[in-house]
This record gives C-alpha cells, sequence and structure tokens, in this order.
C-alpha cells in the first residue's frame, strides 16, 4: 500500500509536470529514451521510473528527485511559475555575465596600462563560476545541476592551480582529479538513494499515523 503511494505521487507528479510543460506522453518519452506506453504505465502509477532515470526526469523539468516522490496540493504546484523560473534564470544569467564583464574589463585595464594580456584570470574565473551556479543551483533549482557543476569545479580548481604553476608542468595534479571525481558521483548517487530511502519511510510513517487516527477515530464513535 505505502508503494503504491509512492507510485501514485510519481505519477501525479510525471504527469503535472509533463501537461503543464505542453509534452506529449510521446515527446517526453523521446526525451527519456522510453516509449509513450511506458510513459503511460508511469502516470497510471503502474510503474515506478529507477533512480536514473528520475533523475533525468527532474532535471528535464526543473525540479529536485525529492519533489517527483512527494505529494503535492495545487497550491504548491502554483509556487513555482513560469514568469518566477524566468526571472530566476534571468538573475542567474546576470551575475555570471558580470563576473565575465569585470574579468574582460579588468584585462582590458591591465593589457592598456602595462601591454600586459593576462589570460589566466579567465581559467581562474571558472571555479568562481562554478560556486555560484552550485549556489543557485542549491537554493533556486532543488540541486538540479548540482552534480554537473561540482564536477567542473574539481576539474576547474586543479586546472587553477596548474595554470599558476605552469612554468613546472605539474600535470600530475590531474590525475589527482579522477579518484576525486569518482567519490564525487558515489556521494550523489547515495544521496539519491537516501532521499528515496527517507521519503519511502516518511510515506510508511504518515500511513501508520492515518490508520492510527482511523482506528482511534472508530473507537471514538463506538
Amino acid at each position: 500500500m505505502e508503494l503504491s503511494q509512492l507510485k501514485q505521487n510519481v505519477a501525479q507528479n510525471i504527469f503535472y509536470l509533463r501537461t503543464v510543460n505542453n509534452m506529449t506522453q510521446s515527446e517526453l518519452g523521446a526525451r527519456l529514451n522510453y516509449s509513450d506506453k511506458t510513459i503511460s504505465k508511469w502516470e497510471r502509477a503502474e510503474g515506478l521510473p529507477d533512480v536514473y532515470v528520475l533523475t533525468q526526469i527532474s532535471e528535464l523539468f526543473g525540479v529536485s528527485v525529492d519533489y517527483l516522490l512527494e505529494e503535492h496540493t495545487e497550491q504548491d504546484r502554483r509556487v513555482e511559475t513560469q514568469p518566477l523560473r524566468n526571472t530566476k534564470r534571468l538573475l542567474t544569467k546576470i551575475v555570471l555575465t558580470s563576473i565575465i564583464a569585470i574579468t574582460v574589463l579588468i584585462s582590458v585595464i591591465l593589457y592598456l596600462a602595462k601591454d600586459i594580456f593576462y589570460w589566466q584570470m579567465f581559467v581562474y574565473i571558472v571555479p568562481l563560476i562554478c560556486v555560484v551556479q552550485i549556489i543557485f543551483s542549491a537554493v533556486w533549482w532543488h540541486g538540479k545541476w548540482t552534480f554537473f557543476y561540482i564536477s567542473i569545479l574539481v576539474w576547474s580548481v586543479i586546472g587553477t592551480i596548474y595554470v599558476a604553476l605552469l612554468s613546472y608542468n605539474c600535470w600530475q595534479l590531474f590525475l589527482v582529479g579522477i579518484p576525486v571525481q569518482i567519490v564525487v558521483f558515489l556521494c550523489f548517487k547515495m544521496g539519491l538513494a537516501i532521499s528515496i530511502v527517507q521519503k519511502t519511510s516518511d510515506l510508511f510513517k504518515r500511513k501508520g499515523k492515518k490508520q492510527a487516527e482511523a482506528v482511534k477515530k472508530e473507537n471514538d464513535e463506538e
């Protein structure tokens, strides 16, 4: 029964996100490499996408995996309107463009003043851009693309150190990024699994609470 509730939540959320984005079952299936029959099966709560597919759906529609697993009221769904999402995207672009513009301005000033083109600056701002994206992703986009930005942050930090020590040609630094990337990937997958387990556990608890309240109500009526 509890698993049925989880399937029902996912079914309702997939249906809502698909329809509000004017997408057919065939179009969604094509984006996920599944048939429209599979999408229809999910939306009828007759099946449940695996963790990887839930991640794909969350990234496609700009929500978190938690959102897909939770039950939502109509009021909850109206909170994140399209104009609000557009405003968030615009603000993100403004911040990132400002960082790049300031870097370009500083490099031009240095070139005019000292006749030096300090190209390393454009490498050094990549970690900063990644940090900004990670913050926006966590605050506004429910963690969407967080794994992607953290991965870029890891390699950009290594690249920044390499550029700073360019004369020493420390290419071995990039070998350090391999185990770090693996750890980031495993942590991300573990986080998804834990999130699903927690949501399932919460469903069990809510179901048990409802059943206890129903029994108590019946006893009171008697």
